[in-house]
Parts: structure tokens; sequence; C-alpha cells
């Protein structure tokens, strides 16, 4: 009975920058665990490349693009996911940008993009989908926080302080909404190898640092991130709100490694 407890079969995911890097994973994470996943971002190809993945587990899922700096573009999405799901049970918001530069160069353009992606981003999609879950008085919405939520991190203001709000933006949505069935948590991952980032992680002093600080001794892969959505998707985690859950190999509890 406990294992039935992560069974997502029946439920309908939304997940935000869900077409590649950590989003994809989360997305693959949530079809395995038998929930039907619209994976949504601004590039249609990777959109409809994602929605042949999910298909092909034979779950359901849309073909939208989505740009959460657009909230007209969030709520044709939720609109359309109520239609073909009859429902939205759980929100991921993966979408975010970040940009190293020293802070006396940012410019106001540059800072507040980053913040209206990363954080006002998140919470115009907690609202344009919290409103449905509200109204039917379920939700599950898992934010994507940082190590930056809780550490400083060299050269990139902007992205800290995003992060920083979005574990903030959690705690607070999880006091107003948990006791009328949405519950809001996020996981805050550490170094993961994506893409975008492998010549960072592996050719730079600040790559070897990630590395040094973490007691793994590893970076993490993007799929050993997907067992904390299932868990704060599912009614395994139904008396879990409010929470920031680190997935980082342990590189903020790390102090002396050597």
């Amino acid at each position: 009975m406990a294992f039935a407890r992560f069974d997502l079969t029946g439920r309908a995911a939304i997940v935000l920058g869900g077409t590649s890097g950590i989003g994809r994973a989360l997305v693959d994470g949530l079809v395995a665990a038998g929930a039907d996943v619209a994976a949504s971002s601004r590039r249609q190809a990777e959109v409809d490349a994602t929605a042949v993945a999910i298909e092909s587990h034979g779950k359901k899922t849309l073909r939208l693009a989505s740009d959460v700096t657009d909230r007209a573009s969030l709520e044709t999405l939720r609109e359309a996911a109520v239609e073909a799901f009859g429902k939205v049970d759980i929100l991921i918001n993966c979408a975010g940008r970040t940009q190293r530069r020293p802070t006396l160069d940012v410019d106001d353009a540059e800072w507040q993009g980053i913040l209206d992606t990363n954080l006002t981003g998140t919470l115009r999609a907690c609202q344009v989908f919290g409103a449905h879950m509200l109204e039917r008085g379920y939700g599950r919405i898992v934010n994507i926080a940082s190590l930056a939520s809780f550490v400083g991190l060299y050269e990139v203001a902007a992205y800290t302080a995003s992060k920083a709000g979005v574990a903030a933006l959690t705690r607070a949505l999880a006091v107003e909404w948990g006791p009328r069935g949405v519950l809001v948590n996020a996981i805050a991952p550490g170094v993961f190898r994506t893409p975008l980032n492998e010549d960072l992680l592996d050719g730079t002093e600040r790559g070897r640092e990630f590395k040094l600080r973490t007691p793994l001794a590893r970076f993490g892969r993007v799929e050993e991130l997907a067992g904390a959505a299932v868990f704060l998707a599912s009614e395994a985690a139904s008396f879990v709100n409010g929470e920031v859950l680190v997935v980082d190999g342990g590189f903020l509890a790390s102090g002396v490694n050597q």
C-alpha cells in the first residue's frame, strides 16, 4: 500500500520548461509514475519532440508552447489542459535563466529580465494554475529553487536573488494555499550536468570547485531529480508543505571535504 501512494496514474501534470535539461527529466519521471503530462516551453519544436516521447508511453499530452513572462500564454495552456485532461493536478515550474556577470556591470534590463523569468514567472504560473487547483480543492505545485536559494554564488547576483525569492514564495504560498488543498513545495538541485553547462563543469576552475564542494565527488545526473518530483507530486507527500527539498549530493552539508 505504501508504494501505491507514489502512483500518479490518473493525475494530470503541467511542466513549464519541461522540454530540456532538468525539466525534461522530471517529465520522464512523472510519465513513468503514470501521469498524463503536458511539457511546455518557448520552442515549439522541442514541445513537439517531447510530446512524441510522452505519447510513446501511452500517456496523454499537449503540443502548446508557452512563456512564463506572458500570462496570456499560460492561461491558454491551462484552458487547453483542462479541456484535454479534465483538470490539472500537478504544476512543476522549471523555466529559468541565468547570466554570469560582475554585479557592477549588471544593468536594470538584465536584472529585471532574470527576475521576471525565474521569480515573477514562477508567481505567474502559480497564480494561473493555482486558481484552478484552489477551485477544485486539490493541487501539487513543485517549484525549482537552487543552491543559490541558500548560499551566494559568485557573479550571479540576479540569479541568486531570484532563487532565494522562489524559496520564500514557495513557503508563502504553502501557508496560504495548503489549508485549501494545494500543497506547494520546491526542489533545490545541486550541480547537475546538462548540455548547457557541461563545458563549464568540465573545463573551468568554477566547475572543479563545485565538484570539490560536493561530498559525493561528482555532478548529478538529471534523472536523479525525478524521484523528488514524483514524491512531492504524489500522495506519499500529503503532509509535506512549504518544504524546499535539496538534492545536491551533500553540497550544502559540506564543510571541509579533505
